[in-house]
């Protein structure tokens, strides 16, 4: 009986800390958050951290607009939690640490995953990649394909304005 409960325990918390890997978009943006918030400010409060958070998540896009709905720092969010992101982080509690704390409340907060980037730009590279995802490649540069109708058109683009957004 001791074994299978010191095992269950284990097991347990392995899954808690492979959790914590896995909220790449919450670890990412709270990591720039923090970082922006020690090169400008010597010292922390709540009150700063989540006036900050508020105005990252006004600019934020993607993924990462979606972390800010469930965080409640979006303008049309439901509830808001962002007293559990502005106090832990103004006490300098690391970043992982937090997300994992927010997953565990909020499991849709750890599910969020960015998108994969595409390195290969080439012509037969664009041409395997479906014409959704050369879509949403367009879209996250701002950009939009009008009167496209066949692959080649978005490739053609796609090409085009690659010099000017970074991959």
């Amino acid at each position: 009986m001791l074994v299978s409960s010191l095992t269950l325990l284990l097991l347990f918390r392995g899954f808690t800390l492979s959790a914590a890997a896995n909220c790449e978009v919450c670890v990412d943006f709270l990591h720039r958050l923090y970082g922006d918030l020690t090169s400008a400010h010597t010292e922390l409060t709540p009150s700063l951290v989540e006036e900050e958070l508020i105005q990252a998540c006004a600019a934020a896009q993607g993924k990462e607009a979606r972390l800010c709905y469930y965080l409640g720092a979006s303008s049309d969010a439901a509830t808001r939690v962002t007293g559990s992101v502005s106090r832990p982080l103004a006490s300098h509690v690391p970043v992982q640490k937090i997300c994992q704390r927010l997953g565990s409340r909020d499991t849709q907060i750890c599910q969020l995953r960015h998108e994969p980037r595409l390195t290969d730009l080439s012509s037969d590279g664009l041409r395997k990649t479906r014409v959704s995802e050369l879509r949403n490649i367009l879209a996250s540069w701002g950009e939009e394909c009008r009167g496209c109708v066949e692959k080649h058109e978005f490739v053609s683009l796609i090409q085009e304005k690659a010099p000017l957004h970074e991959l």
